[in-house]
């Protein structure tokens, strides 16, 4: 029996979300080929939901939320895998209905599990996390429909969320002219510092007309956000441009017509990547690990551990008062 530190979100009876930090045993995970100590995992916009009682993301309570995690192989069935292999795990249902990173030890199948690239550490696959992962899929898709960087300028929205930190970094890393949408006036200097060439507010970046189309600007967009502000990106893509959509904060609505679409051959790609099928999820690791690595990591993260967690930073992240990556850190790393 193996006591570990988890958070713990628990339905009161008048229907309320209560947070907490528990002692479980590993004898308490559900089924599956692989037990992982976890040394770091992540904050993602998903996990606040899922501490929050969103049923569109956990269905059931009590739960362990924590879609990303890394750590250390403690037993396997699966003889992929040996003890004391360093490996991470991110999407599929971890998290979301499967005990999460937010605690000390995970248990999964063996097909979730992706060995961590040589060129990689722990903490900095979790730096990354899901959020970083997104963003790599997401300028993957945009190169695979044709982008590239001589063809103009890139719009990342939500450029100071966890995604779109990444997607600012890398696209200007690979060349790209990058600019950034956001709504925090404080993220100027940031976004600067990560390659963003001109920042461009909230407002710069919701048309509230009823106009179909719109001067043509970007050759491509990276959105995180949805809603209206992916509504107006549509109407300002140039004539065969590329527009990936990986977020709803902004709203699920997409508030558009046909016109850019059909006047202006737009592609709009959609990203998902919780089931990202395991060769592409295994050869985009393997970029961020090595052509793809992001120089500028240390500067997106802020560390914290599951008390921070838990009193801070889950608020934060639902009130869009997290600038970057949140890291957390297990007892394991001490």
């Amino acid at each position: 029996m193996t006591a570990f530190t988890a958070l713990w979100i628990t339905e009161t009876p008048d229907g309320r979300y209560q947070r907490s930090l528990v002692e479980r045993q590993v004898s308490d995970l559900p089924a599956g080929e692989v037990l992982i100590q976890v040394a770091y995992s992540s904050l993602n916009y998903k996990d606040a939901l899922s501490a929050s009682g969103n049923r569109g993301v956990t269905r059931q309570y009590p739960h362990t939320p924590g879609v990303d995690a890394a750590g250390y192989v403690v037993a396997s069935t699966d003889p992929a895998f040996r003890a004391g292999e360093e490996v991470l795990v991110t999407g599929y249902d971890l998290g979301m209905n499967t005990a999460g990173g937010f605690g000390g030890y995970i248990r999964v199948p063996a097909a979730w599990v992706l060995p961590l690239p040589a060129d990689l550490s722990l903490r900095d696959s979790m730096i990354y996390g899901t959020a970083g992962f997104t963003a790599a899929l997401s300028v993957y898709k945009l190169q695979q429909a044709g982008l590239r960087p001589d063809q103009g300028e890139v719009l990342v929205t939500g450029a100071s969320g966890g995604v779109g930190c990444v997607a600012v970094a890398l696209l200007s890393k690979l060349g790209y002219t990058v600019v950034a949408g956001s709504g925090k006036a404080s993220a100027q200097v940031f976004l600067r510092s990560l390659g963003a060439s001109e920042i461009l507010s909230r407002a710069q970046l919701q048309d509230e007309t009823d106009r179909a189309l719109l001067k043509s600007r970007w050759a491509g967009v990276v959105d995180t956000v949805g809603g209206d502000i992916l509504a107006t990106a549509l109407k300002s893509t140039r004539y065969g441009g590329c527009v990936s959509c990986c977020g709803l904060v902004a709203g699920a609505a997409l508030p558009t017509t046909v016109f850019p679409f059909i006047l202006r051959s737009v592609n709009l790609l959609g990203i998902d990547s919780v089931a990202c099928p395991l060769p592409l999820r295994r050869l985009l690791w393997q970029h961020l690990a090595t052509d793809w690595r992001v120089e500028t990591l240390a500067q997106l993260v802020t560390e914290t551990d599951l008390s921070g967690l838990k009193d801070h930073y889950l608020d934060a992240i639902l009130h869009g008062a997290v600038q970057g990556r949140v890291l957390v850190k297990h007892a394991v790393c001490t």
